[in-house]
């Protein structure tokens, strides 16, 4: 992917996911703990992915020659 996602990134689109999922943009105290730990696995899991997935075709920015 190019440019790869930021970790900023990756926690808004898990936020936005679960609060998708879950009907409810902000969650009430007592379920804060729970929306909040829903948030931070959904965007582990995608940090995770996006770590692991391989485009093909596409050099590594860290290999492209500098100049």
């Amino acid at each position: 992917m190019t440019p790869d996602a930021t970790p900023e990134e990756v926690h808004a689109a898990a936020l936005q996911y679960v609060r998708k999922v879950s009907g409810f943009r902000a969650p009430a105290a007592h379920n804060r703990e729970a929306f909040d730990a829903a948030v931070a696995a959904v965007a582990a899991a995608t940090a995770e992915l996006l770590a692991a997935i391989e485009v093909r075709g596409v050099t590594p920015r860290s290999s492209t020659p500098a100049g």
